[in-house]
């Protein structure tokens, strides 16, 4: 069976839900203002939250959060999702999909003016947590994980690929200097947790605060370098500063920090990706911010 993404609609979700689970079944179900590209998401009355895979790619993830994240969240400092039900598989929809607890809270660029580097101090304190857990059952990079926590070498052929489409746009040379300078070293240490797609609109906040981490659909164990991506694509200056002391991370986990950001904004801007608006029109201000640097100075 092949699903697109219009086929993911209210109507389809009622259905499922009267199918799988009628206890909820009488239950408003409406789409959320943003539906992320992997999932599309519906609200499920006020308390629960339906998310349906948009493709089979991403419908691996939902095993594995439904296992690990209520083994994770007694451990963090702030509220991640919390699974409720998996649904089953159906001649209507062929994958595993979820219901979870409703999280309050805006989307932290939606909050209005903030205080940067109060939440660059909020996230370090989740990721230090995170990388405290014990990794050793966890799932390893790989496909599930578009190989977050995994080499940079994997992604090697799209930056030449993209540097080729960009050509004439950017300065290749020094983009190609940061990308081998992050691709020359590799994590050594022990692997930690990794979230894998910690971005702006994956963290929630409430008065003023970081109120919830969301959306562990790329979770893995390795190296913790991409989750340094949040450091140009939503801290600059005195937070970006902030957020790096508050990590005990080497230089060289940040260099590959900033070239998985080069990266997916490389393979936005040159077309080589899919991607919803916001991250097309973010991707060449996050090239500023990750290029504005000789590769070879300290990054902070």
């Amino acid at each position: 069976m092949c699903v697109v993404t219009e086929m993911i609609t209210t109507e389809l979700a009622h259905r499922l839900i009267a199918s799988q689970f009628p206890q909820w079944k009488d239950l408003p179900i409406k789409p959320v203002a943003e539906s992320g590209w992997d999932n599309r998401t519906f609200r499920l009355g006020s308390e629960l939250v339906i998310r349906l895979p948009s493709e089979e790619v991403y419908a691996f993830q939902v095993e594995k959060e439904q296992t690990w994240l209520p083994k994770l969240a007694p451990l963090l400092p702030c509220a991640i999702p919390t699974p409720v039900a998996m649904g089953q598989p159906s001649d209507e929809y062929p994958w595993h999909w979820s219901i979870y607890r409703w999280i309050e809270g805006e989307m932290i660029l939606k909050e209005g003016p903030f205080d940067r580097v109060a939440y660059a101090k909020d996230l370090a304190a989740f990721l230090n947590a995170l990388h405290q857990i014990d990794p050793s059952e966890g799932p390893k990079p790989g496909l599930h994980s578009f190989y977050r926590g995994g080499l940079l070498s994997h992604y090697d052929h799209e930056i030449q690929e993209s540097l080729a489409l960009l050509q004439g746009t950017i300065d290749c040379e020094k983009a190609r200097a940061i990308w081998d300078q992050g691709l020359n070293t590799q994590w050594t240490n022990n692997p930690v947790w990794v979230h894998g797609d910690l971005s702006a609109p994956n963290l929630l906040a409430r008065n003023g605060k970081l109120a919830a981490v969301i959306d562990f659909g790329q979770l893995t164990t390795g190296d913790p370098a991409c989750d340094l991506s949040i450091a140009w694509t939503l801290f600059e200056g005195a937070s970006r500063a902030a957020f790096r002391a508050a990590l005990p991370l080497d230089d060289a986990t940040w260099q590959r920090g900033r070239a998985w950001t080069l990266w997916k904004a490389l393979i936005i801007a040159s077309g080589l990706a899919k991607a919803v608006p916001r991250e097309t029109a973010q991707c060449r201000p996050v090239l500023r911010q990750v290029m504005n640097q000789d590769p070879l100075d300290r990054l902070f």
